[in-house]
């Protein structure tokens, strides 16, 4: 059965996206640990993060750091921290979480609320810094 992040990838599921290539897809967590917090994901399903090839793995990595850094550029975070969790979704993935100067550490299970236009336009501000 496909995953919840294979149908968001394949269109079936709306999502906030940020960025996508023929391998990688990026979006809005609908969830967010902090305003701009975004999920990378390789288009092969996969559960287990280190269950990927290197050269897939590699590539998330690469694929995640211009996000990153228009994280950086359009909120101005102390710094763009990620995660590998992996538990919550069979499907690997990562965490791109800006940290602000008033919630230094952050959780994923500590949620901020944004209205679906204010995730619209977290989105376009990512966006138009890639």
């Amino acid at each position: 059965m496909a995953s919840i992040f294979s149908k968001i990838i394949a269109g079936d599921i709306p999502s906030y996206k940020i960025a996508e290539n023929d391998k990688y897809y990026a979006f809005l967590d609908i969830n967010p640990a902090a305003k701009g917090h975004v999920l990378v994901v390789p288009k092969q399903e996969v559960d287990y993060i280190f269950d990927l090839d290197d050269d897939i793995l590699g590539g998330l990595i690469k694929f995640a750091k211009p996000i990153a850094k228009a994280l950086d550029t359009a909120f101005s975070p102390i710094r763009t921290g990620i995660i590998v969790e992996g538990l919550e979704v069979p499907h690997a993935h990562v965490h791109l979480i800006p940290m602000y100067p008033d919630r230094k550490g952050f959780s994923l299970g500590k949620k901020v609320d944004l209205s679906s236009d204010e995730m619209q336009q977290v989105a376009n501000d990512i966006r138009k810094h890639l």
